[in-house]
């Protein structure tokens, strides 16, 4: 469970491989850069508590800095690295980030932010130097490389978006327990997924997601070897499953098309024996997909459903998913209750609203509407993320929609509504709904239908400018990959947007 107990039984064993540079940092390794830097940041000043924020590819030193702050009792807030300036900056100051630490390779966003955010008094830069940033290395390499006297346990700070548009940070509660303490998600890896010093875990997906992160530190814990992927690419995840003898894998959806849709001669070219577990989530899965994945590497797909919140998670393995094919399981952690609008519960069969009890608590930061929004309405402690769905008389959970017509996209949640607000300024935009239409590989794909200023507008050359508009602006996969162009939308006198209408004409 101590990482520092790990190095010291096995130092020279590989704590994390880089699938792509081959790249190997040992155990002690990893150990002595995440002392280094948890020194540091105490040197600074932080203490538990306090809060450090990063925006790093999969970079080879990203789990050190994650495990610097865990095991240094801070919250930590692990950024996409797709994030244009204005959404960094956002970040950085909701969260209240003290130290911020960024890569040579995302200088120019980085850069970009530092006289934006004030509440940063330390900026280091991985791989070199840059204007308000001290390099990383040779800030670390001035403190000792053991442990601090008062190791305790931090917790991440995660941020997931909501109808608003701005992202929300869900903030647990901070345990402050000493460093080692076994932790819920930990307790569930252990009695589902059994690994041990022996396993080797793949994490194809950007470590900044809840679930890669959370994964990879929690299967350090076991001794086991992390193979990071600097980028998902089909065949080279494959590859990596051989060459490492990968047992333990955690997929999105998005990623199983990709390899099914390899030459045959290509998918059967590659020995994929040693997989036990290929864990997937983040996003449904085409039921047709599942089966050929099934079919293809055997039973050892396991799915959950789960938030970052930590309210729920609901597990199926392979033998209960064909026996009820399409669900997403039955709860671990938290009890479902399906409801009505006004909170009552529904019978079996009939889908509502998600809600949990017996789940981790959790807020979201600096806003307390969005807090009060995912509480039961009748006062009772439960919690939801604002999913539909029923469950069976089984009690297995099948998912039917989102509330907040997030779309999930190559398992990755993009928020309308910060599309839209960005859309409706422009000088040729009237009025504009931006939807999740269905896409063969990504599962949802963004849409924008915009009702033009001039009806002569609209066209080829308005939907270039308004998608280029968005890149500008806006990461590029939050950003439509295409625009219709109608009249008018569909509108109550209110004001109040039927987007119902609109998706069900796309999804029919």
């Amino acid at each position: 469970m101590h990482l520092g107990e790990i190095a010291a039984v096995t130092p020279d064993k590989p704590a994390v491989i880089m699938a792509g540079s081959g790249r190997v940092i040992t155990f002690r390794e990893l150990d002595e850069e995440s002392n280094r830097l948890a020194r540091l940041l105490r040197a600074e000043g932080l203490r538990p508590g306090d809060h450090v924020a990063f925006m790093l590819e999969n970079h080879p030193s990203f789990l050190a800095v994650a495990w610097a702050a865990q095991r240094s009792g801070l919250y930590y807030t692990a950024i996409s690295s797709r994030l244009r300036p204005d959404e960094l900056a956002y970040v950085i100051g909701n969260c209240g980030a003290r130290v911020f630490i960024s890569s040579a390779k995302l200088e120019e966003v980085a850069v970009a932010v530092a006289d934006r955010t004030p509440g940063v008094k330390l900026r280091l830069m991985l791989d070199g130097a840059a204007p308000g940033f001290e390099p990383y290395e040779e800030r670390i390499a001035r403190h000792p490389a053991t442990p601090l006297d008062d190791e305790c346990e931090g917790m991440d700070m995660l941020y997931s978006s909501g109808t608003t548009g701005r992202p929300k940070g869900v903030k647990p509660p901070l345990s402050r327990a000493p460093m080692g303490t076994p932790n819920r998600l930990y307790q569930l890896i252990a009695f589902l997924f059994q690994p041990d010093g022996d396993s080797v875990y793949l994490s194809p997906a950007p470590l900044y997601h809840a679930a890669p992160l959370r994964y990879s530190l929690n299967l350090h814990r076991f001794g086991a070897t992390v193979v990071v992927m600097e980028r998902f690419d089909p065949e080279e995840a494959l590859r990596a499953i051989e060459k490492y003898g990968v047992t333990h894998s955690q997929w999105v959806p998005t990623m199983f098309i990709r390899m099914l849709k390899l030459p045959e001669e290509t998918r059967a070219a590659y020995d994929l024996s040693s997989l036990r577990y290929a864990v997937h989530a983040a996003a449904p899965c085409p039921i047709q997909v599942k089966e050929q994945m099934i079919d293809w590497w055997g039973p050892v797909l396991h799915e959950y459903y789960a938030g970052t919140e930590g309210n729920c998670f609901v597990y199926t393995d392979s033998e209960a998913w064909l026996a009820h094919r399409g669900t997403v399981g039955r709860p671990l952690l938290g009890e479902i209750h399906v409801c009505a609008e006004d909170g009552t519960e529904l019978p079996t069969g009939r889908p509502g609203t998600l809600y949990f009890s017996g789940g981790s608590e959790f807020e979201y930061h600096d806003d307390p509407a969005k807090t009060a929004s995912s509480r039961d309405p009748l006062g009772r402690g439960w919690t939801t993320l604002g999913d539909v769905g029923y469950v069976d008389d089984e009690g297995f959970l099948y998912l039917t929609d989102r509330l907040s017509y997030m779309i999930i996209s190559g398992g990755v949640n993009i928020y309308p509504q910060e599309v839209e607000n960005l859309l409706a300024v422009h000088p040729k935009v009237a009025d504009v709904a931006v939807i999740g239409v269905p896409d063969p590989e990504m599962g949802e794909a963004v849409k924008a239908v915009v009702q033009p200023v001039a009806a002569e507008d609209a066209g080829p050359a308005l939907e270039r400018e308004l998608i280029e508009y968005c890149r500008e602006r806006l990461a590029h996969y939050k950003c439509p990959r295409s625009v219709d162009f109608r009249p008018d939308l569909p509108r109550h006198p209110t004001g109040k947007l039927y987007k119902r209408l609109l998706k069900d004409e796309y999804w029919k």
